[in-house]
């Protein structure tokens, strides 16, 4: 089994905190967030001390198209004047699902989720960093999180869909 027990700090070169909503119900616009903090604790021997916090920026939202991003920024979207950030902070890990929980809060509002979570390995880089490599994903309704911009479409269905796709692609510094 891969030793992850210790302090994990996300390496924010090579991270990527991304979501994917539907377009127009018909296409697929993908963002990810530029700024953030993210600290893991593993102990494998006594689960309960398991810990998870996140930290990311709102401001920092980068779809590829500027004028996407201001109004993501938005009162319609993040709201980032008065929401300057999210954040997620775990309440429970489940090594055999492959799953963390915890308590994503957004625009001030806060609700469970859960990550599937799954861990690629634990590998010494060739400047002495002990990295490991992980992948997370989870599903959210943003109307539960108060981001309920709505422009309907002649189909009956909406401009971006309620639906959004969250996804980690991580690497983890071990810390000393």
């Amino acid at each position: 089994m891969t030793n992850l027990n210790g302090t994990w700090v996300l390496d924010a070169a090579h991270t990527e905190i991304a979501f994917v909503a539907r377009h127009a119900m018909v296409t697929k616009v993908r963002g990810k967030f530029d700024e953030f903090d993210a600290t893991v604790t593993i102990d494998e021997e006594n689960p309960a001390n398991n810990s998870a916090t996140a930290t990311i920026k709102t401001a920092s939202v980068n779809t590829g198209n500027a004028d996407r991003d201001g109004h993501v920024r938005g009162e319609d979207f993040f709201n980032v004047e008065e929401f300057p950030e999210m954040t997620f902070t775990a309440t429970g890990f489940d090594a055999t699902a492959g799953t963390v929980t915890g308590d994503l809060t957004l625009k001030g509002i806060t609700k469970p989720v859960t990550l599937d979570v799954e861990v690629f390995g634990v590998e010494e880089d060739p400047f002495g960093n002990v990295r490991a490599g992980f992948e997370a994903s989870t599903k959210i309704n943003r109307k539960d999180f108060g981001v309920d911009f709505q422009a309907p479409l002649g189909s009956g269905g909406v401009l971006v869909s309620e639906e959004i796709k969250i996804e980690i692609d991580g690497s983890g510094i071990k810390q000393a």
